[in-house]
């Protein structure tokens, strides 16, 4: 009787510091739950819902985009949720902008323009009739010309971003490609280089055909890389192709810094990027320090970091197009390492040797029956009974 009279007070006690913490915890619930008092007007407080159709309309989505960039940039007493979730380390190192100046034209002229063409096309009875009777063609040349001048070098960047290209080669910076490059591999540039495709080290064997607008009496240098090919250091490149002080669009007659050498990825290393990168040039650049010999056939004399090149003449020269493949091993890899390189193969991969067979016997006997099969030419075995 003695224990459960103890039992019961303790089990008395128990209850009652629960309820107090409890109720301690309900009290503190209650504190925090109180709101306090905002540290300035409240965003609309000013607009009452049942005077909506007072309200100023912006007529245009023009006008409504230009009046949310002005809102956007006043200083404000509360955070929005992006400004909340955002690292303010991320915007004291954000990316630099190291690409050309852009010029945004007119919006008025472009919507002036478009509506020029607009009444142009309802004016033409052939292109009524075309779209009538659903026989209209697009032409193709002409979106890719006004994708170019529009949508697509932010595109083109967006993509170089996904690759990691202004990761490996300008960190902490980026730039947006202004100048097209169409570049082409072949006699007939059939085997053309766009942003990311798959190329193999045979169609890249030689110098490409690299067209882009340019006016006679501006400069250009053109650098052909691969961030992924060097085999001792993995913070360094390989230069495969060097030309400065180019005249205009004629490459050929620029400065060869660094003769071409087509791709070799090693084997068993995957896909590798093969980086152009087009700078516009202020003036006449001395690339006396960066010439290599030719024949340049010499991985170290090859060694190369597009950021130092950059850093070292960043005064004259800008990034200013951009276009990259990937490729991987194939048969011509073995020529260039041993016909150009001098040098043994790296091999990344386990080779299987062939099945060893002991030589044929004239007689097998208590061979099983598919015993010539071991030792007959070609690769399509034939199963017959012997």
């Amino acid at each position: 009787m003695a224990a459960r009279g103890s039992a019961c007070v303790l089990l008395r006690a128990a209850v009652d510091a629960g309820l107090k913490r409890h109720s301690r915890g309900l009290r503190s619930t209650a504190v925090l739950s109180r709101r306090a008092a905002p540290l300035g007007p409240m965003p609309n407080e000013d607009i009452k819902s049942t005077q909506l159709d007072s309200l100023e309309k912006y007529r245009s989505y023009t006008r409504y985009i230009r009046a949310a960039e002005e809102a956007d940039q006043k200083d404000v007493w509360w955070k929005t949720y992006r400004k909340h979730t955002q690292d303010q380390t991320k915007q004291a190192i954000a990316p630099v902008d190291i690409g050309l100046p852009y010029h945004r034209p007119s919006r008025k002229m472009e919507v002036k323009e478009r509506m020029k063409v607009i009444q142009e096309n309802k004016k033409n009875p052939e292109l009524e009739r075309e779209n009538r009777l659903q026989t209209f063609r697009v032409s193709l040349d002409g979106v890719k010309s006004e994708w170019e001048k529009t949508n697509g070098p932010h595109q083109i960047r967006r993509l170089a971003e996904h690759y990691g290209i202004y990761k490996d080669l300008f960190p902490m910076a980026y730039f947006t490609p202004r100048v097209m490059l169409r570049i082409g591999y072949g006699d007939d540039s059939s085997a053309s280089v766009h942003y990311g495709n798959h190329l193999t080290p045979s169609q890249a064997e030689q110098a490409p055909h690299v067209h882009y607008e340019a006016e006679e009496d501006s400069l250009w240098t053109l650098l052909l890389t691969s961030p992924d090919e060097h085999l001792l250091d993995g913070e360094q490149e390989y230069l495969h192709w060097l030309v400065g002080n180019i005249p205009g669009r004629a490459v050929a007659s620029g400065d060869q810094i660094c003769p071409y050498l087509s791709p070799f990825p090693a084997k068993g290393t995957g896909l590798h990027r093969f980086i152009f990168i087009l700078f516009k040039q202020d003036a006449l650049v001395d690339f006396g320090s960066d010439v290599r010999p030719v024949p340049c056939d010499s991985l170290k004399q090859r060694s190369f970091q597009t950021l130092d090149f950059y850093r070292k003449h960043q005064d004259l020269i800008t990034p200013a197009g951009l276009a990259f493949f990937q490729c991987q091993w194939d048969q011509s890899v073995t020529q260039t390492f041993h016909n150009i390189l001098k040098m043994r193969e790296p091999v990344f991969e386990y080779q299987r040797p062939p099945v060893y067979h002991p030589p044929q016997r004239k007689y097998p006997h208590g061979q099983p029956l598919r015993y010539l099969d071991r030792y007959r030419d070609g690769a399509q075995q034939t199963y017959g009974i012997y």
